[in-house]
């Protein structure tokens, strides 16, 4: 049996990446606090496992994800080279703010807390919440030159509404922009990035998705108060969760299993805050290089969700 992660090619970065990536929102306590013990101990299993790829922003927890992660990787001795680690500009506790001056003061602040002197990948994080000119014509040409001072590798976009990376994508210079996050959009219940994939192949930009159990939906205990989804949506998503504990299964080790299917996606982050959920989830990963994904099991909840299936909800709770 496979023993360690499988590592993608990130569109024309020259990075490899982990399968799975340590999505740190949690380590700024945006779902419930976390002690440094349990934030280290998460940590250091992900490196032991084999993952090698971390993602946050000064937004989560208001600055505190980036401090405890940065404080766990150098309590850990890692070395910079094997680790990939993407940060975010332009979203914060106070709101947004992508100007070229906001954004370039961002990744010293960054940059101190992640306690490191470039970072592999910036985000503009959330980009539908600002101009999508500014953006082309003034937040990426500022990251142009954070590149060129060497503060940062890579340069990216996120947002939930796939029309934003079309957008961008299409006014920048080829090149310009390296990667894209979008999340939930590549689950059981929403695969509308698909559509996009050979799109976003033709521009030479990396694929990266996050949610795949879409905020909650695809888990036992369901999403939280203030998901987004239609009550519809909610429910349908109740049912074929209750549908697979009924057969001794669980939704979220299925939908992770999905999400990960597609080699056209280089990663895809998954909040973690314990060892526990470290270990599950590589567990699952593991088993589907080993074992394939239960076509049985995936045939039967995708037939739960078909009613609903790619029903959209609007943007701007979200924690990615």
């Amino acid at each position: 049996m496979a023993t360690t992660l499988e590592r993608r090619e990130l569109g024309n970065t020259g990075l490899k990446v982990s399968y799975i990536g340590f999505g740190a929102s949690p380590l700024g306590n945006v779902f419930g606090h976390v002690s440094h013990g349990n934030a280290l101990a998460a940590v250091r299993e992900a490196l032991r496992v084999g993952i090698n790829f971390f993602d946050t922003s000064p937004y989560y927890g208001g600055t505190v994800s980036e401090t405890v992660l940065g404080n766990c990787l150098k309590e850990l001795g890692v070395r910079r080279d094997e680790i990939v680690v993407s940060t975010k500009c332009g979203r914060y506790i106070d709101g947004f703010d992508f100007s070229a001056e906001r954004v370039t003061r961002s990744i010293d602040e960054s940059l101190a807390r992640l306690k490191m002197d470039h970072v592999d990948i910036l985000h503009c994080h959330d980009i539908e919440f600002g101009s999508l000119d500014q953006i082309v014509n003034e937040t990426i040409p500022a990251l142009q030159k954070l590149k060129e001072a060497g503060k940062i590798r890579f340069i990216g976009i996120t947002g939930l509404p796939l029309g934003v990376f079309t957008y961008v994508l299409d006014r920048v210079p080829p090149g310009s922009v390296d990667v894209i996050l979008s999340y939930c959009h590549y689950s059981i219940n929403d695969s509308t990035l698909e559509d996009l994939l050979p799109y976003l192949k033709s521009k030479g930009v990396g694929v990266i998705t996050a949610s795949p159990l879409a905020m909650g939906l695809l888990t036992e205990n369901g999403p939280p108060e203030w998901h987004p989804a239609s009550p519809e949506l909610k429910s349908a998503c109740r049912a074929a969760a209750a549908q697979c504990k009924e057969k001794g299964k669980n939704i979220s080790k299925v939908a992770l299993q999905y999400s990960l299917t597609n080699k056209e996606i280089s990663t895809v982050l998954v909040g973690m805050n314990s060892p526990r959920q470290v270990e599950e989830n590589v567990a699952a990963a593991l088993e589907l290089s080993h074992e394939g994904i239960d076509e049985d099991l995936l045939q039967e909840v995708s037939a739960a969700l078909e009613p609903v299936k790619n029903q959209t909800w609007p943007s701007g709770i979200q924690q990615t």
